[in-house]
C-alpha cells in the first residue's frame, strides 16, 4: 500500500522523503506548494491541523485501517514503529534516540529556521539584530551536534530516524552561513549519511 507524502521542498520534508527510501516504503509525493497558501487548504487541514508540512496517510495503518499523521517528529516515530527499523526497541537503546529527535525538533530547526527568516530580509536594520541572535545559536546547536559526533558513529549510536530528522536541517548549512569545516565531525557524519544511495534518492526525488 503506498503512503501519501504531502509536503514541500523543505528541511522538515527531505526528513520524511529520507526516511521512507531508507525504509524501503513505497510512497507517492502530494506537493503542498506553501509559497501559494495552499497549506490553509480544508483538505489539507484534515490530516495536518497546525498548517504545516509534511503530513502522510498511511493507507494501511494501525489494525489495517488508514491513518494521517503530521509533524515530522511524529512521521518518523510512527514510521520507525511501522516498519521496526531506525528505532531500537529496547527502551534503553531508544532513549538516545529520543533525545537527539527532541534536540533537532526543540533546537536544530526553530534557530536556523530563523536564520532564513532573517537572511532574506532586504532591510539591514530588520534583519542586523535577528540574524546575529540567531546564527550565534545556530553555531553553538553545530558545536553541540560535533561533541556528539566526536566519538559516535551516527547521533544515537546506530543509525536512527534523529540522523534523518538532524540531516534535514544539515542539508541546508549553506544557507545557515555555516561551514562544515568548522565542524569536522559533523562534516564526516554528513558526507557518510549523503554517500548512501538511500539518502541520494530521498534527496533526489522532487517535493515540489
Amino acid at each position: 500500500m503506498t503512503i501519501e507524502l504531502h509536503t514541500w521542498n523543505t528541511p522538515n520534508g527531505r526528513k520524511i522523503s529520507v526516511a521512507l527510501e531508507e525504509m524501503g516504503l513505497p510512497y507517492k509525493v502530494f506537493p503542498v506548494n506553501i509559497t501559494k497558501g495552499e497549506q490553509q487548504k480544508p483538505d489539507f487541514l484534515k490530516i495536518s491541523p497546525n498548517n504545516k508540512i509534511p503530513a502522510i496517510v498511511d493507507p494501511e495503518g494501525p489494525d489495517g485501517k488508514p491513518v494521517s499523521v503530521f509533524e515530522s517528529g511524529a512521521i518518523l516515530l510512527y514510521l520507525g514503529e511501522k516498519t521496526g527499523k531506525f528505532l531500537p526497541k529496547s527502551l534503553g537503546d531508544r532513549i538516545p534516540v529520543l533525545e537527539w529527535l527532541m534536540w533537532q525538533m526543540g533546537g536544530f530547526g526553530p534557530m536556523p529556521g530563523q536564520v532564513h527568516h532573517f537572511i532574506a530580509l532586504e532591510n539591514e536594520t530588520d534583519r542586523a539584530y535577528g540574524l546575529k541572535r540567531f546564527s550565534d545559536e545556530t553555531r553553538r546547536l553545530y558545536g553541540v551536534l560535533d561533541r556528539r559526533l566526536k566519538d559516535h558513529e551516527f547521533v544515537a549510536g546506530s543509525l536512527s530516524v534523529a540522523d534523518f530528522a538532524i540531516l534535514g536541517w544539515a542539508w541546508r548549512h549553506p544557507r545557515h552561513k555555516v561551514a562544515l569545516e568548522d565542524f569536522p565531525s559533523v562534516k564526516r557524519w554528513y558526507e557518510q549519511l549523503m554517500a548512501r544511495p538511500a539518502v541520494k534518492r530521498g534527496f533526489e526525488v522532487k517535493l515540489d
